[in-house]
């Protein structure tokens, strides 16, 4: 059995890359929802993947990875809306709040330091480190996916 464990940690330095990455992120968002919207019913990611991919990279410069994150979200989102079957299909707009990065694809992290890819490339930011999170930096954990949260 495995535990699943959410540790916030806080950017010490952010800066405009980092910004401009979560307002492109949630422009794809926003994009792959509208194409998804249209369809009128959910569609499994990867025919999502297939139809947006090009517009990300090409239009927005995502990241190879990120554009195949988005599709990945926004079609979760319309199948879990589907699925309560209270909800009406209608269209998910998507803020520029947070964006989720995979491990060692969209990130690394240590106890000081966790290196995310915007636009601009892969960037070093700080990381305040809490008393409490420091066991999770001991090599016994494994990480998954990360959520960065304005």
């Amino acid at each position: 059995m495995f535990l699943t464990k959410t540790i916030i940690l806080k950017i010490a330095n952010p800066d405009n890359d980092l910004v401009e990455t979560m307002q492109k992120y949630s422009d794809g968002m926003n994009y792959a929802s509208e194409v998804l919207f249209d369809k009128g019913k959910p569609i499994p990611a990867m025919k999502l993947q297939q139809e947006v991919y090009s517009y990300l990279r090409e239009t927005l410069k995502l990241k190879s990875q990120m554009s195949c994150n988005i599709p990945r979200q926004v079609a979760g989102c319309y199948k879990t809306l589907h699925k309560q079957k209270k909800a009406k299909w209608q269209k998910v707009e998507f803020s520029p709040s947070s964006m989720t990065f995979s491990y060692k694809r969209d990130f690394v992290i240590d106890e000081d330091t966790v290196k995310i890819t915007t636009i601009n490339g892969r960037k070093p930011y700080s990381i305040l480190n809490y008393d409490y999170a420091k066991q999770y930096f001991d090599g016994s954990w494994k990480y998954q996916a990360s959520k960065v949260v304005k």
